[in-house]
């Protein structure tokens, strides 16, 4: 072996040795958890007014205006979601319920009411990854995805952004092989997910355009979802955030369906 070979070699494998020592630094699964807990569980409940822009790939728009609600049986745990829709006319008074279970043996429990036909629909765990009313966000990103479902890899990383790579356990429930989350250092928040099909292409693009402390929690205030094969997009703009509210567990029952909660949509 010449020189220029053998240098090349214990360069790769130094290369290789504080990759390793990289990841064997990095607690992934408990990253991982502080990620999970950073974009979904701040305070113990909260309340936010939102607002989808959805753009299709030849730049026709429509409007979404909705409230959520939200509340945590435990961190990284179970949680309860009411999502009431407000704007425009076709969708309003539709409600979206979720019950979410960590556990992954236990699918979530997803409903829409519509009230157009006063019919409570159940979302049923093979459409959780369709269409969330029309928009490019799935009913999947709306309650976000049991980080239980996938195995987790340090990839990469950068001097502000842990980047990982997750596969799901059972890839006959999703349409992805893969994807790719860059997790910021400070905050754990998941800032860009781009999901991957079998041969390599990155079809879809989840992002955290803007970034605020409220109350004291980071919080994500503006997110995009985007088809990067039609380049049709959904813009979520985030108002009005208020965590700790002390939200009663009646807020997220049946009856909320039918009858909302109006002194918490005001």
């Amino acid at each position: 072996m010449g020189i220029k070979s053998f240098y090349s070699v214990m360069l790769g494998f130094c290369a290789f040795l504080s990759a390793s020592t990289v990841a064997q630094d990095i607690d992934v699964d408990a990253l991982i958890l502080a990620s999970e807990k950073a974009a979904y569980y701040a305070g113990d409940d909260g309340r936010s007014n939102a607002r989808m822009i959805i753009v299709d790939g030849q730049g026709r728009k429509q409007m979404r205006q909705f409230t959520i609600l939200r509340k945590d049986v435990e961190d990284n745990g179970d949680q309860k979601m009411m999502v009431f829709f407000s704007r425009p006319a076709d969708v309003r008074d539709t409600v979206f319920r979720v019950e979410k279970h960590a556990d992954v043996n236990i699918d979530d429990d997803r409903w829409l009411y519509l009230p157009a036909l006063d019919l409570v629909k159940r979302i049923s765990a093979g459409d959780k990854r369709t269409s969330f009313v029309g928009s490019h966000f799935f009913y999947e990103d709306v309650s976000g995805r049991a980080v239980s479902e996938d195995r987790f890899t340090l990839e990469n990383q950068t001097d502000t952004r842990f980047i990982l790579k997750a596969e799901p356990k059972d890839p006959d429930s999703v349409e992805f092989a893969y994807y790719l989350v860059e997790i910021d250092k400070q905050n754990k928040l998941p800032v860009v997910i781009n999901f991957f099909k079998q041969d390599g292409t990155n079809y879809r693009r989840v992002e955290a355009v803007s970034v605020a402390t409220i109350e004291g929690y980071p919080t994500v205030t503006r997110s995009k979802v985007t088809d990067l094969n039609s380049g049709g997009y959904t813009l979520m703009e985030f108002r009005n955030m208020d965590y700790n509210l002390g939200l009663d567990d009646g807020v997220f029952s049946e009856r909320s369906l039918r009858t909302p909660p109006v002194q918490w949509l005001k």
